[in-house]
Order: C-alpha cells, then sequence, then structure tokens
C-alpha cells in the first residue's frame, strides 16, 4: 500500500491524522485522509518542474471555480505558511491537499432525466464561468485525452486485439475527420474540465452537487464537455440518444449551445468513445495489474456500438430539436422518385413498395435522410462492410498519388494480381482486370471463343451473368423473362439442378448425377461442338439454388472433351461468403478454366476481373490487344487488396461460416413453425428460403414473399425477393453480420408471419 510521510503533512497543516485510505489515481498518488479537523484528499507528486507547473495551473483553475461558481468543486488548501504545494526535499516529492467532496457518485446513484438535466446544469454552469478564464499553460496543452487532438491516439489502436473493433473505431475517425474537423475554426473554445465521468460526478438526490479531478484539463471546444459527460453516463442505456436529451437541455438553459455544436456533438461523443477504447487497450497492454484504468472499456464497447446503429442524421436532429432548434423538413422519397424519373429511364427499378431515400451507411447499417437506420441483411456488394474505413483509406491514398491506366507501369497492378491470384488454385494464375462483372462475363465468354474457335454455350435455366449483349445472350434470367428477345440459337439451355424441386429431383443423394448425366446427354444429342459452359455454384437469381452435390464434376469433364472450356461465375458467391470455402466452386470439388470476379471485389467500387490459366490466356493473345481503361487501375488495386486485407485480418470467412450456420439453423427453426416455407438452404452468409401455396405441391406463393419482404422493410430490415417466381426471401449480407443481428431478422420474420396468420 502507498505510504506518505504522516509527521511531514501533520506539521505543514496542523492537524492530527486518525486514519487514511489510498485512492486511485493516474499523475498522483492519493489519500483520503480522516483528521481532527475533517476530511480530506492528498495529492503526492514527484517534484520536477513539469509536473510542478501543470499542478499550479490547474490550482489556479480551482481557485478561479471557488471564487465565481456557485456549484462544489475540490478547491486547494495552503499549509500553516500559505504554501499549496509543500515540497518534502528528504522524499524528492511534493504535496497537495484538497477539500474532500461528500456525496454520491453518479455513476452509483439512480439515473433519472430530473437528475441527467441537473448534470447539464453543472456543466454548463461551470462551462459558463470558464468561458472567461484565461490560462496560458492549460491552453498550451496538447493531451491525447483531449477530442481536437485523436491523432495522438491512432498509433495504438493496433493494441485492440479484436480487428472488427479496431474497423469500428477506424470508422468513426474517419466520420469525425470528414464531418467534424472541417468545423473545428467555427466551434467555440474554453478551458474544460475534460473528464466530467460518472465517477468524477457528484450528487444528491435528483441534483449533481459537485464534481473532483480537474487532472485532465484542457482548452478544448466546448462541446467536447458535455459530449464527454455525455457518453459516460448513457452507457447501457437501451436508447441511449433519448438519455442524452436532458442533459442538453440543462446544459443549454444554463450556457446556450451553438447550432454547429450540436451537429459536432454526435461525432463528438463517437469519438471520445474511441479514445477511452484505444487507450484501455493501451493501458491494458502496458499496465495488466491496473483495473481501474479498463472500468468503463465494455460500456464504452457496447455504447460504440449501439451508436454505429443510430442513424447520424437523426442523431443531430434530436439534438437541435430539444433545445428548440428549427429542423429541416425532409423531401419525401416519392418527390425523390419523381425527380429522379425527369432524367432517369424507369427501366432502372428501385426496391420495395415504399422507396428508401438513402444517405449514408456503415457496416451492417444504411441510414435514410428521415433519420432511420436499416439493418442491412440485403447488400452482398459492400462484402466487408458499408464505409469500411481500411478500403475508404486505401482508396483516398491511392487517388491522391497516381491513377492511370495498364499502359503504365506500377507497382499496384503486379502486387493485387500476385494477392488475388494467391487465393487460387494451380492452374489457375492469369488474371485480366475489368470494371464490372458484366465486362468480365463479356470478356470470359471472348477467351472461351479464342480458345475453343466454337461459338455455343451451355448454361442453366434462370442464371445471370451480366447486362452486356453478350452476357444477356447467356443469361435465362434475362433473355427469357419480360422484355427478353428469347434464346439465341447457338444457346444451350440445361435445367437448374436443384435439390428441392425439378424434373429430376428424387432427394435420393444422387440427383447432382442425374442431371449432370441429362446435361451430357443434351449436349452430344445437340450435335454442337460448345466454346463453354458457364455456372454459379449457388445460383443467386435462380434463388439462392446450391447446385446438387456431384453435379459440376462429370459435366466439366465431358465440356472439356469436346473442345470447351468451363466458367464458373463467382461474382456474387466468391470472396469467403460461402463460409467453408473461399470460392463458391471449391463447394463441388472442381477447378474451372475460367472464374468472373465481380461486386464483392472492390467493397462498392466498380472493379471486375477475369481468372484463368496459361494455356487459355495464351490463346487469346492473338494479336488483338486487349484494352480496359479501367480495369487493373491503381486506384482499383489499391482498394482490391484493401478487400483482400480486410477478410484475412477480420476473419470474415470464418465469421461468414459461423453466422451463416447460425442463420441457416434460426431459419429451420421458422420452417418448423410454418407450413409456408417449404425449403431452406444456403452457404455462409448467401441463404434463401423458398415459400410455398404448400409442401406438397410446391407452388410458388409470390404474393406472400413479396409482403414478408416489404413488411421488413417497414421494421427496417432489409431482404429482398428472387427466384423465377420472385417467391425466394433472399438474405446476402456484409460479411460483418453477426448472430445478434440474425436474431433481429429472425424474430423480426417471425413476427410478421404470426401477424400475417400463414
Amino acid at each position: 500500500m502507498p505510504t506518505f510521510d504522516s509527521t511531514f503533512i501533520e506539521r505543514q497543516y496542523g492537524f492530527r491524522i486518525h486514519d487514511y485510505k489510498s485512492l486511485d489515481g493516474y499523475e498522483s498518488i492519493n489519500f483520503r485522509l480522516k483528521t481532527d479537523k475533517g476530511t480530506f484528499v492528498l495529492k503526492q507528486y514527484q517534484n520536477n518542474a513539469d509536473v510542478r507547473e501543470w499542478v499550479e495551473a490547474e490550482n489556479d483553475v480551482l481557485l478561479f471555480l471557488s471564487e465565481n461558481f456557485l456549484g462544489v468543486c475540490s478547491f486547494p488548501i495552503p499549509s500553516l505558511t500559505g504554501n499549496f504545494l509543500p515540497e518534502n526535499e528528504a522524499e524528492g516529492t511534493f504535496y497537495r491537499l484538497l477539500n474532500f467532496l461528500e456525496g454520491t457518485f453518479l455513476g452509483d446513484a439512480e439515473h433519472t432525466p430530473e437528475l441527467f438535466f441537473s448534470f447539464g446544469e453543472f456543466l454548463g454552469g461551470m462551462n459558463k464561468v470558464l468561458f472567461q478564464y484565461k490560462n496560458p499553460i492549460i491552453s498550451n496543452r496538447r493531451y491525447h485525452w483531449d477530442n481536437q487532438f485523436y491523432t495522438l491516439n491512432k498509433k495504438h489502436i493496433s493494441y485492440i486485439p479484436d480487428a472488427s473493433k479496431q474497423a469500428l473505431v477506424e470508422y468513426f475517425i474517419l466520420q469525425y475527420e470528414e464531418q467534424v474537423v472541417p468545423m473545428f475554426s467555427e466551434l467555440r473554445m474554453s478551458i474544460i474540465h475534460g473528464d466530467a465521468n460518472d465517477w468524477n460526478v457528484l450528487t444528491s438526490g435528483e441534483k449533481t452537487t459537485g464534481i473532483i479531478d480537474f487532472g485532465d484539463m484542457c482548452h478544448s471546444h466546448i462541446v467536447n464537455e458535455l459530449a464527454i459527460g455525455i457518453c459516460y453516463v448513457i452507457m447501457n442505456k437501451d436508447n441511449p440518444t433519448e438519455a442524452a436529451l436532458p442533459i442538453i437541455q440543462g446544459y443549454h438553459s444554463v450556457f446556450p449551445l451553438e447550432e454547429k455544436e450540436l451537429e459536432a456533438l454526435y461525432l463528438s461523443i463517437a469519438i471520445r468513445l474511441c479514445i477511452s477504447v484505444i487507450n484501455s487497450a493501451y493501458s491494458a497492454r502496458l499496465q495488466p495489474d491496473k483495473s481501474y484504468i479498463t472500468v468503463s472499456e465494455k460500456g464504452a464497447w457496447d455504447l460504440l456500438e449501439k451508436w454505429v446503429a443510430i442513424n447520424p442524421i437523426h442523431a443531430p436532429r434530436s439534438f437541435k430539436k430539444c433545445v428548440g432548434f428549427p429542423v429541416r423538413e425532409n423531401i419525401s422519397a416519392r418527390e425523390i422518385l419523381q425527380k429522379r424519373h425527369v432524367h432517369i429511364s424507369k427501366s432502372l427499378s428501385v426496391s420495395y413498395n415504399e422507396p428508401i431515400h438513402m444517405s449514408r451507411a456503415a457496416f451492417q447499417y444504411m441510414y435514410d435522410e428521415i433519420g432511420n437506420t436499416y439493418l442491412d441483411a440485403y447488400n452482398n456488394i459492400p462484402l466487408v462492410g458499408h464505409s469500411h474505413p481500411a478500403v475508404v483509406e486505401a482508396a483516398r491514398k491511392q487517388m491522391a498519388k497516381l491513377n492511370t491506366n495498364t499502359r503504365y507501369l506500377y507497382d499496384e497492378l503486379h502486387i493485387y494480381a500476385e494477392q488475388l491470384l494467391g487465393k487460387f488454385p494451380a492452374p489457375l494464375n492469369k488474371v485480366f482486370f475489368v470494371n464490372s462483372g458484366s465486362a468480365a462475363s463479356d470478356l470470359a465468354l471472348r477467351l472461351a471463343f479464342a480458345y475453343s474457335n466454337n461459338k455455343g454455350v451451355m448454361v442453366l435455366e434462370h442464371g445471370y451473368h451480366g447486362n452486356t449483349r453478350l452476357g444477356i445472350d447467356i443469361s435465362h434470367y434475362k433473355y427469357a423473362r419480360k422484355g427478353g428477345q428469347g434464346k439465341e440459337n447457338h444457346i444451350l439451355e440445361l435445367p437448374v439442378p436443384d435439390a428441392y424441386k425439378g424434373p429430376l429431383t428424387l432427394g435420393d443423394g444422387a440427383d447432382g448425377e442425374r442431371y449432370a448425366a441429362d446435361a451430357i446427354r443434351r449436349m452430344k444429342s445437340s450435335g454442337a461442338n460448345y466454346a463453354a459452359f458457364i455456372s454459379e455454384a449457388v445460383m443467386g437469381c435462380a434463388g439462392q439454388v446450391p447446385l446438387a452435390p456431384g453435379y459440376l464434376e462429370p459435366v466439366f469433364k465431358a465440356v472439356r472433351e469436346q473442345g470447351g472450356v468451363c466458367i464458373c461465375d463467382e461474382v456474387q458467391i466468391g470472396f469467403g461468403r460461402m463460409g467453408s470455402h473461399f470460392w463458391g466452386f471449391e463447394l463441388q470439388g472442381v477447378v474451372p478454366d475460367i472464374v468472373v470476379l465481380g461486386k464483392p471485389m472492390g467493397n462498392g467500387h466498380p472493379i471486375g476481373a477475369v481468372v484463368t490459366t496459361d494455356e487459355v490466356a495464351d490463346a487469346f493473345d492473338n494479336g488483338m490487344e486487349f484494352f480496359s481503361s479501367f480495369g487493373g487501375n491503381p486506384v482499383s488495386c489499391a482498394i482490391g487488396s484493401a478487400v483482400l486485407n480486410t477478410i484475412e485480418k477480420e476473419g470474415l470467412q470464418q465469421k461468414s461460416k459461423e453466422v451463416g450456420d447460425y442463420f441457416l439453423e434460426q431459419m429451420r427453426g421458422l420452417q418448423n413453425q410454418y407450413e409456408c416455407i417449404g425449403d431452406v438452404r444456403g452457404h455462409g452468409l448467401f441463404v434463401g428460403m423458398e415459400l410455398v401455396k404448400d409442401r406438397v405441391s410446391k407452388v410458388p406463393d409470390t404474393a406472400l414473399a413479396k409482403r414478408i419482404k416489404n413488411e421488413l422493410r417497414r421494421r427496417h430490415i432489409l431482404i429482398s425477393t428472387d427466384g423465377p417466381f420472385g417467391n425466394i426471401i433472399k438474405s446476402k449480407p456484409p460479411l460483418c453480420f453477426n448472430c445478434g443481428d440474425v436474431d433481429v431478422v429472425i424474430c423480426a420474420m417471425s413476427e410478421v408471419l404470426k401477424t400475417m396468420g400463414v
């Protein structure tokens, strides 16, 4: 237990010490003294000039507040000789004595709106007084706990052991840099307490009565005082933004806030939480025995995870509205749609009966313009999460450095090519970069035609492979549906090897072989030679249908024997989404000749690629140059690398398996309750639920699927429908989706089905 020279202290202050207790502290060793003249706090410091200069500045603030602030703060007590910082030369220390404040810590008090309003009043009153106070020592402090100096903490983010939590912190830092830092010059500044957490604030009943520990004082933006005070007391609250409102109202009633400050508050709270968890992780590594340093870490993480689920438009609007600032009216989604149709063709459809006017997105959340947050269980394009900071940063850095085309040499191209090809089995060792999955499908066919000198293509019914002319020609999902021009003569359609239903499905474990034999028979009986066979291992537009096991291997063998190549479309299902495997074709134990990539490889940035073999690539090198203006540019390559790095760093393939298995398990639980769910299927985070009139006939229930989709949308959950009859509920969320998110989806789906009485 720490000790001090009690005789020296008694001689300096003229009292007798009856008892003392050690208290937690950072820069000082602290004690609570019980004496014959009352209870005090004693702080012991190592005697050096820098520490002494700071403590003198702190004393000056406390004396100023004791004279000018009606609230109660600790204040320094002079020795018998009038010295506020008596030195003990024998110890090499100096001391400071403070009055001891009685009261209940805010962390122990019952949290009520009245107490929170009083807390806001207290902070506002203190800041109003401090706004008039100047101190050069404090003003020159560059302190890592001060929000404005958040960059001092960035080097320690790596100490956070969970990579996905690192990403959450990096996201909020990115948003703070984008939205608040540009406002710095417009935000009022003053000396602030800097650490009004719930264990530094004292209460009595529903009143805030005092504040202690001014060691974190700094000259910062006034809004940071409010942000710090709020962030600690709204931890563990079900509705943290609602809990913050009375604090804001109380503060504003004493020291009126400016509109810009309220606009900055949401992210100022977030950045304080980020600083807190970074320092907890760093301190835990350096001082694992100091548990009090990390006392608020769990609460801070929980709040950060709630905070990212709060619409960043809704929070500032709520803050401004609660103190009477006007909030602008939103333009309705219908009005936006009308504006869109002035210049944009109606052939570009929108999702849901009630279109959504989106504004922002983060990880598995999307935010609309009117303040709602949507759980995104639908978008497979932002593979590692919307606005993932690693991807955004990679794009920003490379854009500031170089963006050009492949006619020049630059390192990013071969670095990304090597990294990407490292994910493929031999002999897939050549890559052509383009800027979309559709362009990749088109190029894959050109490669096949050049290699085989044939023109025919074998396709699966309900398959989709892109929006180019060649892509539509091989996409039954397009050419055979409304507006399509029908099948071209060189196309051979094959039935989907669907293990749930289909003309050859018996459910005896041999469905794949049976469908394969049928495909080979059709190929041979056509009398033609085919350049290629193209398929997905799990068919998206067909309704999340995994190809029946054992299908691809014999089909691949037969196609190759007649001179064609085998193309696997991994645009929707690749890059770890399958969970158990990085690529969908691995589910069938085959290696294709050509692989088509797109959508998720850029996390929303337009990148596509064709991966193939030396033999196929050499056949394409026939004198006609291949060139894509944007394919393989340095920015796209940097982004692609960032996506691969993030999948690896955050363990997203394994997470996809774990969460996907749980998703399927919970869907099958619903299937056991509701007869309208005919089938549940998928791999990893690529799952589908087939809705039917009854399980015997398996007649599609398109209307029910549409109702469920739109009901979930009204509950702020994004899923969609697909399949030839639109009766498949499909979910293919970002890979940061977690089991808690699954529970939200399943609970809402169960409530919808129950309400519908199906």
